[in-house]
């Protein structure tokens, strides 16, 4: 006997600006990006009913719930990247931790975020279940 096991990922996006502390480079300068954010949920069980693991509109709107605490900001002036630089590495763990704990299903689990500055390279961030 197998196990099912379903996936759900959606996407979204904000702007921000941010510079890289320490980077010695040009990105070290105050500059900007349109991030795509992508976070992908999975579990064993639907919904009986709906035939459903979760609507794609509810998680969408968890994402975008912290998403827009980012959207249109300096990031390196926000608590959370005050000490540690606003990289698609830093960022997708931020957002991975803050949808984690507002993920309200037992039985749902948040497998990954990922953070993408442009279309050719993405920074992926997960923790062990």
């Amino acid at each position: 006997m197998t196990n099912s096991l379903y996936r759900l990922r959606v996407s979204s996006q904000f702007s921000s600006s941010h510079q890289l502390r320490y980077y010695q480079g040009q990105c070290e300068n105050l500059h900007g990006h349109n991030f795509h954010v992508e976070t992908e949920i999975e579990g064993y069980q639907l919904d009986p009913q709906t035939g459903l693991l979760l609507d794609f509109k509810e998680l969408k709107r968890l994402l975008n719930s912290i998403l827009k605490e980012l959207d249109h900001t300096h990031l390196n002036d926000l608590p959370a990247f005050r000490d540690i630089n606003p990289s698609s590495e830093n960022l997708a763990k931020y957002i991975f931790q803050s949808l984690k704990q507002i993920l309200p299903y037992p039985d749902i689990w948040l497998r990954e975020v990922s953070v993408a500055e442009k279309n050719s390279s993405k920074a992926i961030y997960t923790e062990s279940v």
